[in-house]
């Protein structure tokens, strides 16, 4: 065994060290559960009537409906209620229409409906459902409401957050979730003072669009002891004439809205330009602005005008230092429309079709637009800064020829040459934006270090040694702390059923090869595997082979409800 093992339960501090209740159960109640959202508390809504599992139509679907899913399946709060087939289109019945619960059921089945089975719908209107886990955020020890220590609630239970993976991304959508504006800063050690009780060890991994922190990938499998010395901390913008840009694909575009009176109003203009624009980029620490319009109709607000007019000189400092008075009678050149911005901060990178955050097709967000880039030249060292620049760690794959399959629209970058020390992919030598001569059969693919994976070794369908990838290679996982809820969330995980068994009379050989993790300890109501607190990666967790874990799940095979790519073992 390996050093660490004596004090793993005591310091091993995750959501399953509190997710350990009982799961209620509601006579009478008609079963849920969430389908195709990746972990348990998010998903298509699927309830079970006359034995047969069915969906819910998204007419009419609202928050106080997603609050009775996510209590009923012990899930937190709600944070998400996407109508009309966000998590794809179910099959099967459709069991209910019309649902209209207040938030106070127990149960979905207590809440109005039409009748079972009684609709006017198609899958491709399925509703969905986002719950949280956390249940509570706040800033602590600031000198306003909008700056301090991070300390996060988990099913009335509250303790700070480690702050080895917190970002300016994280922290922008925890502002915009506590109506503070945008992120400053993220100050480091101790800041705001030493916490007191639990330290989260969850990572957050935020796109920075998010409307709320628990609508972010979480990852706690793997990391490190946290102390109250490294808290996560943020520093807000906020206050009077606070601005935000909503509907975009980034915190860095889209339509303007100023916050007065304690509500965020549309700001309408009849000669928006690139003056305007550009005190608008530069209040939102978004660099320069590339882009001043009005958005299409399908775009535009419906809420309260906060700022009707407004005449910039391009130097402000903030749009309410511009000239808005401009009086109800003055004369317009125009009809006074929504205005937008895209600035050039909105620029983003993701990798997309590989099964998580950090491996796949790499897209560049350029202009209000997602597109590509070519594999002409593409080397580990273009890989390095995609990676790094998502806090994917390393890389260890630069893949070409559209191993993540082939992207659509825009090709951005071509004949790309980073040195690897580059803060951002666009700050690579490159040809200019959009010129390029290749098709999307060229498209470049990454596989990072922090890229993780789970498959079944020497399995015949869905019963093997359960192996993580991580760091380039497969490994194997100890059995130590074991428990029948961590072999379910993995046979989940795996697309093999809701359960399993661990085997105990062992047919399998020993395969060379890293073991990565031990005393992996998911909690009864641990939303995903890779939400399950465990010891830290190291290459040698398990010395015996007799303690590498062998699962046989209560399903069959079949693929996850997303795109997979399994990656091949990397050499050392």
């Amino acid at each position: 065994c390996h050093p660490g093992r004596g004090f793993a339960r005591r310091t091993l501090l995750g959501l399953g060290a509190v997710l350990t209740g009982p799961v209620s159960v509601f006579e009478g109640a008609v079963e849920v559960r969430l389908a195709d959202g990746g972990r348990r508390c998010a998903g298509r809504v699927e309830v079970k009537q006359q034995g047969q599992w069915g969906t819910v139509c998204g007419n009419y679907w609202d928050m106080n409906d997603a609050a009775v899913v996510c209590k009923q399946l012990g899930c937190g709060s709600a944070v998400g209620a996407p109508q009309y087939g966000h998590f794809g289109a179910g099959s099967g019945p459709i069991w209910m229409d019309d649902v209209g619960c207040n938030g106070t059921e127990s149960a979905l089945s207590d809440c109005k409906h039409r009748g079972w089975g009684e609709h006017a719908c198609v899958h491709a209107l399925d509703a969905g459902v986002t719950c949280s886990e956390y249940t509570g955020f706040r800033l602590v020890n600031g000198s306003t409401a909008c700056g301090g220590r991070v300390e996060v609630q988990v099913l009335g239970t509250w303790g700070t957050l480690c702050a080895s993976h917190w970002d300016l991304l994280d922290a922008h959508v925890l502002c915009r979730q506590l109506n503070c504006g945008f992120a400053e800063s993220v100050p480091g050690g101790e800041h705001f003072g030493r916490g007191t009780g639990p330290v989260w060890r969850e990572s957050f991994h935020c796109d920075g669009t998010e409307a709320h922190l628990g609508q972010c990938p979480v990852i706690t499998l793997g990391a490190s002891p946290c102390s109250h010395g490294n808290n996560a901390a943020v520093v807000c913008a906020a206050g009077f004439a606070s601005l935000r840009l909503v509907g975009g694909g980034s915190r860095c575009d889209g339509r303007v809205e100023i916050f007065q009176n304690g509500t965020w109003g549309r700001v309408l203009d009849d000669q928006w330009d690139m003056q305007e624009a550009s005190v608008v980029c530069r209040q939102l620490r978004c660099g320069e602005a590339g882009t001043a319009y009005n958005p299409p109709k399908p775009e535009r607000g419906t809420g309260p005008v906060g700022l009707r007019g407004v005449r910039c000189a391009g130097h402000e400092a903030s749009l309410a230092l511009c000239n808005t008075s401009l009086p109800e009678s003055a004369p317009a050149a125009g009809v006074a429309e929504d205005v937008g911005v895209i600035c050039w901060g909105s620029r983003r990178v993701r990798l997309v079709n590989g099964s998580g955050r950090c491996a796949g097709r790499v897209e560049i967000y350029y202009q209000g637009i997602w597109g590509t880039v070519c594999d002409d030249g593409w080397d580990l060292s273009d890989a390095a800064v995609v990676c790094h620049q998502l806090g994917c760690g390393g890389a260890v794959e630069a893949a070409g020829s559209a191993q993540f399959g082939k992207g659509s629209g825009q090709i951005w970058l071509d004949g790309v040459s980073c040195s690897g020390a580059e803060a951002a992919l666009w700050d690579c030598p490159a040809r200019p934006w959009g010129q390029h001569d290749c098709g999307h059969k060229e498209d470049a693919g990454v596989i990072c270090s922090e890229f993780m994976a789970l498959r079944l070794e020497n399995s015949d369908g869905c019963s093997g040694r359960l192996q993580v990838f991580y760091n380039g290679m497969w490994g194997s996982i100890c059995s130590n702390s074991m428990t029948l809820d961590t072999v379910s969330l993995a046979c989940k995980e795996l697309g093999c059923g809701d359960g399993g068994s661990l085997e105990t009379h062992l047919s399998y050989g020993r395969v060379s090869g890293p073991t990565w993790l031990d005393n992996v300890q998911c909690g009864e109501k641990t939303s995903s595997f890779w939400q399950c607190p465990s010891a830290p990666w190291n290459p040698q967790s398990c010395e015996d082979p007799q303690e590498e874990i062998h699962i046989t799940c209560n399903g069959n095979s079949e693929p996850p409800g997303h795109p997979s790519v399994t990656p091949a073992p990397v050499p050392c």
